[in-house]
């Protein structure tokens, strides 16, 4: 008996395995309930922008027709600690059997050993927010992405917490004039 066959047979017995997901992938932790919250005011995205400008957001697209916002503000992170960056016993700017080399970012190399890889550049910190106000409601979505010195994506999670939905709503309902109607 030839061993391709034999070899054959495993490969498709441990294809069967394959497992497909249980479920869709979802937002997790799950947006809190504080991120959706009533508003009848007609001037809703003009409000919301208005907040999310003075926060420090930039905006990034705005449909007025479908009542979408998109905005978004970055930070850099100063000490930033990347948990990846050195995970097999070297960092990714260095190189151990190099020659002359320059590459990624402002790495250079002489010789044996090359150091760098981003001298200069600062790790950052994008926070994106998405409003969707309809007639009656505005529900918030808010996610956060960390890049390394290199520009790598290393962390990202859904932000849509208490704590900035809460704050958010409160600053909408300062905003509105006294009787609750609009202008």
């Amino acid at each position: 008996m030839k061993s391709i066959p034999i070899s054959l047979t495993c490969l498709l017995a441990l294809a069967g395995c394959q497992v497909t997901p249980d479920r869709l992938p979802q937002a997790e932790p799950a947006p809190s309930a504080a991120c959706y919250f009533p508003s009848a005011d007609e001037r809703a995205l003009e409000t919301s922008v208005d907040i999310l400008t003075e926060w420090g957001f930039t905006l990034t697209s705005t449909d007025t027709s479908l009542g979408l916002i998109s905005a978004s503000r970055e930070r850099e992170l100063h000490g930033y600690y990347d948990p990846y960056d050195n995970a097999y016993g070297y960092g990714r700017g260095m190189s151990i059997f190099g020659g002359l080399g320059i590459g990624g970012g402002s790495s250079i190399g002489f010789g044996g050993v090359g150091f760098g890889g981003g001298i200069g550049q600062q790790p950052i910190e994008v926070e994106r927010v998405s409003l969707f106000v309809n007639d009656a409601h505005i529900r918030i979505s808010r996610d956060i992405r960390r890049f390394d010195h290199l520009g790598d994506l290393r962390e990202s999670y859904s932000a849509s917490n208490d704590d900035f939905c809460r704050r958010f709503q409160a600053t909408f309902e300062q905003s509105l004039p006294a009787d609750g109607r609009s202008l």
